[in-house]
Parts: C-alpha cells; structure tokens; sequence
C-alpha cells in the first residue's frame, strides 16, 4: 500500500473591488459602496460588513463603519473623494465626486492614468501611464506661465524635467561653478536617457507655488551630447511624454555625492562651454530638486491614490496626487506601515527565498520581477520580456524597511500579457516582466491602495524620511 502527503493550503484573500466605481452625487445625499474579495482559489466574497472603510477626505464624504450601514458614504461638500475598503494588508478603492464636480484643493493634482492629462500623441504610447498637469512660470513672473499636460508621475525619480517643444516661456539659465552653462544627463532603468540645461522656473502644483527651482529642460540639441549619455530621447513622441514629475524621497536627483569635485566625472551634470562639455560638481541649491519640498507647505511628501483595477483592465482611470503628509485635513495618515529606504530610495522584498532590492516606482507600468521558476511565472513567447501563465496566478512576497522592523506580506497577481492587452484596455493591475537584479513594484502596486512618499529629512507623524507607507 502506497501513501502520499496532501498539503492544503489555505485560500488568501488577493484583492478587493469597491463598487459603484467612480459614483457621482449631490451633496447632501448618500451613496451605499460594497466591497467584494477575490481570492487565491478565484473565489469572490461579499466583504461589505467586514471591512475597514475609509474616505481620503472626510470634508468631502463620511464612510461609515457602523454595524447595518457599514459602507454608506455621507456627502458633506462639492468635492472628490476616494473611498477605501480595506481587509489585513489587502485594501481596494474608487473615486466618489460629490455634486458632479470637483472643488480640487490647493494641495490636489489630478491624475489620469492613460486618460484625459495625457496628450492624445502620446497616451497610449505605453500601458499604465500615469498623467498630470504641472504649470511653469519664468521666475517671479505671474504671467509668464505656461500649463502642460502629458507629464509622467515619478515616485522613484527627483526633479521636474520638460521636453523644450513644450515650453512656451523663458527661463533662467543655471550656471556651473566655472561659469559655463549648466547640463544633466538623467539616465533610467529602461535605458532610456534625458539630456538638456538646467533651468529656474517658479513651479504650480495643484495651486501651491514653488519658487527658483532648478528644473531640466530637456533638449537632445543643447550643446554637445556627452557619449556616456547614450541616445537621449529627441521629442516628447519618442519619449512618451512631454516630461517626467519626479516627486521620490529625495530632495535633489543626485544629492551630496554630486557635489565633490571628485565624482565630476560620474556623468551625471556637466559644464558646457561653447562647443566642450566637461563634467562638474554641483552644489545641492543647483541641482535639480525635487519641486514639492520648495512649496512654502504641504512639503514633506506626498501621497498617490488610484483607485482599484479589474483584472481584465480599464481603458483609463482617475486618482489623485495630494501634496503633504499630515499637513491638511486630506492628507492625514490612517492605517498604513511606514518602511524606511536607503540612500537609493529602495527597501527589501523576500520573494520565494530570495531578498531583492525593491523599489516602488509610479513611473514604471508594470510589476518588474525574477520568476520564482519557468514552470510558475513563464514568459511570452517570441523573446518577450513579459509574464505568460496560462491562467492568472498569485504569488507572495514580504517587504522590509531597509532599516528597522517594519514588514508586511504582499499577494499580487499576474495575467497573461499577451490576452490582456489584445483588447481596448490600457490599464493594467495584473501586468509583470522579468528583472533580475531587483523587484519592481511598478504602477500596478499603486491601484487601490494610497501609497505615501516621505521626502528625506522631512518629518510628519509617519516619522522622518526617506521612507514609503502603504
């Protein structure tokens, strides 16, 4: 007689989805939201009276908790607001817009991720793209003001950077210590390079304004382009985007290691004299900054809040970027475990016996991982760098504050690239492609959850940055 051990494990719940998705109302009326539970078995479950419910602005809209009205929302004002249903680590969300439209506060950047902010060129250039409107001004000018649309949300980069053919208004040229004129060379983790001046510009975001931040002006003409740069995008097609919004942890995109005369030559800024660029140090105050930490408030972080994803994808959604930590009535914490980043903004993933570096990355589309086997996680066929698994499947992995005790499982899921993106849909909770030397926790990770970016040595009740909260 043979024998074999049968071990069962125990279903985990995956996601949840709050329903109506993106409800309109009038104040004074109420509108009753539910919460349904997908689990790792893809059985569903009503969820409704057992979650914890949240709304990101309670002046907008009251959430109930109460027994027999668990998921009731109260409208208090014209506004939006989204609401959140949360079970352990698991938390889904959508958007609820009191009186048809929304009284968006000083410290609100909407968000459309592959929606009405991207430029119709560009939107569906690549999956998952979120979008934001920033306005630039010629410093101390009110009028010399120019809105642009189209620019990509970054929590894994620092600074404000425009492509020059979106710029319709002068800005102020950032010298080198040797008098010449100022020049970066941002490099991405794709590859993908950008090269052009360093300018001031007086920077709106939402209806804050940040004063003489040095921004980069992206133009592949500018000068001579450094061969360490690469090919650097040349125009806003090619890119994507018509710039990026980099609003990490940090203060300044390269920080005290660009300001020793030592690493001059680490090809990240340079002085361009005539025709020569050379490389340079640079002071903090004159490299490029992170815009939020120059607002006068709401400076010590942000938070990104997208609503949640089906697993068969949405054609566009719509979040919020609120600027601050614990600074207005829109912006205080609840609920959420605060994980430390070190000096590279990363934290540390244990995914299936393997600790990674991670990052968490608005700016990346999709989930960015090592498969834990072929067999498990296989990829597209044809030399693709994306996940194919025949049915959509769950995996597990525990983040870790880079220093401390912080820790928390993640389940997420992974679809099939290739079916999911032979439709109409652009948006994606469920994407994932192989990257060997770290995990990615792209723009997927960011749907329906409020994700918090604590910028380096600013404080708020989450405590001191750099850190990430969700």
């Amino acid at each position: 007689m043979q024998s074999t051990q049968l071990t069962v494990t125990p279903v985990a719940l995956v996601s949840i989805t709050v329903a109506p998705a993106l409800s309109s109302i009038a104040v004074g009326t109420t509108e009753q939201f539910t919460a349904t539970g997908t689990y790792t078995d893809n059985t569903m479950q009503n969820l409704t009276m057992s979650a914890i419910w949240t709304s990101s602005t309670p002046s907008v809209a009251l959430i109930s908790n109460t027994t027999g009205s668990n998921g009731l929302a109260s409208s208090q004002a014209s506004g939006t607001a989204l609401i959140m249903a949360r079970s352990g680590l698991v938390s889904g969300s959508t958007a609820l817009t009191v009186a048809g439209s929304a009284a968006i506060a000083n410290n609100v950047l909407p968000v459309t991720v592959n929606g009405s902010l991207c430029s119709p060129l560009t939107s569906s250039s690549y999956l998952n793209k979120p979008c934001v409107s920033v306005t630039v001004c010629t410093p101390g000018s009110t009028t010399a003001c120019t809105t642009i649309n189209d620019i990509l949300l970054d929590t894994a980069s620092f600074g404000l950077r425009i492509f020059k053919q979106a710029l319709t208004v002068p800005l102020t040229q950032v010298n080198a210590s040797d008098g010449g004129s100022l020049a970066e060379c941002a490099q991405f983790g794709d590859g993908s390079s950008e090269w052009g001046s360093v300018n001031l510009a007086d920077i709106v975001l939402g209806n804050e304004r940040a004063l003489g931040v040095p921004i980069q002006v992206i133009d592949s003409t500018f000068g001579t382009v450094p061969g360490t740069c690469g090919t650097p995008d040349a125009t806003p097609e090619i890119a994507g985007f018509n710039g990026i919004l980099g609003v990490g942890v940090f203060g300044e995109d390269c920080g005290p290691v660009c300001t020793d005369p030592n690493n001059a030559n680490i090809g990240i800024y340079f002085s361009y004299n005539g025709s020569v660029c050379a490389g340079t140090a640079v002071v903090l105050s004159d490299q490029v900054q992170n815009p939020v930490v120059s607002l006068p408030t709401d400076n010590n972080g942000v938070i990104v809040e997208l609503p949640s994803v089906p697993l068969s994808g949405a054609s566009s959604v719509n979040g919020n970027l609120v600027l601050g930590i614990g600074t207005q009535t829109n912006n205080i914490p609840s609920g959420v475990a605060t994980y430390s980043t070190d000096g590279f903004g990363e934290i540390n993933t244990d995914f299936y016996g393997i600790t990674y570096p991670s990052v968490i990355d608005s700016g990346s589309n999709g989930l960015f991982f090592m498969s834990p086997s072929a067999s498990m996680i296989p990829m597209c066929p044809s030399g693709s760098v994306w996940f194919c698994p025949s049915t959509t499947t769950t995996l597990s992995a525990v983040n870790n504050s880079a220093f401390g005790p912080t820790s928390g499982q993640v389940l997420f899921q992974i679809g099939n690239f290739n079916s999911l993106t032979n439709s109409v849909n652009n948006v994606f909770s469920d994407i994932g492609a192989v990257q060997p030397a770290m995990l990615i926790w792209g723009l997927p990770f960011h749907y329906g959850r409020f994700v918090y970016v604590g910028i380096e040595n600013q404080v708020s009740s989450l405590g001191t940055g750099p850190y990430v909260a969700y």
